[in-house]
């Protein structure tokens, strides 16, 4: 055991012994790290998702009829959905990094602005396509 006087005696003040959800707010610089690894890992099972579509068209008519009645229901719908998001906010984070990579945006408030630019631009472009699609279809 240490003799430092830091050691010894009662602490000034009770602090925890770790920051807890309850009382440590979220950089969201360290959300957006953590959302860029989910929809990575999301846009891997999106993927799977399209070569079943795919397969299914080259297989046979039955196949393509599952996948394609899947697809056109409220949840194949939802799906695509957050796959779109997804797929945006990836790549909009992945744009992000490139622009630290040239030293731009890397102090505490470039950071914050750009993160925030990845939520509200991801948003904006899913609604974007899905508000063409349902112009189209």
């Amino acid at each position: 055991m240490s003799h430092s006087p830091a050691t010894r005696g009662p602490a000034l003040r009770a602090r925890p012994l770790s920051p807890h959800l309850t009382i440590y707010r979220w950089p969201i610089t360290m959300t957006m790290s953590i959302m860029h690894r989910i929809t990575g890992g999301a846009l891997y099972v999106g993927a799977v998702l399209v070569v079943w579509w795919l397969v299914a068209a080259a297989t046979s008519e039955s196949q393509f009829g599952l996948i394609d009645w899947l697809v056109r229901s409220w949840f194949g719908k939802l799906v695509l959905f957050g796959y779109t998001w997804a797929m945006f906010h990836h790549m909009l984070g992945g744009l992000r990094h490139l622009i630290w990579d040239t030293g731009a945006g890397m102090d505490k408030a470039g950071a914050s602005k750009l993160a925030w630019a990845t939520i509200v631009g991801s948003v904006l472009l899913t609604l974007l396509v899905w508000a063409v699609y349902m112009a189209i279809a």
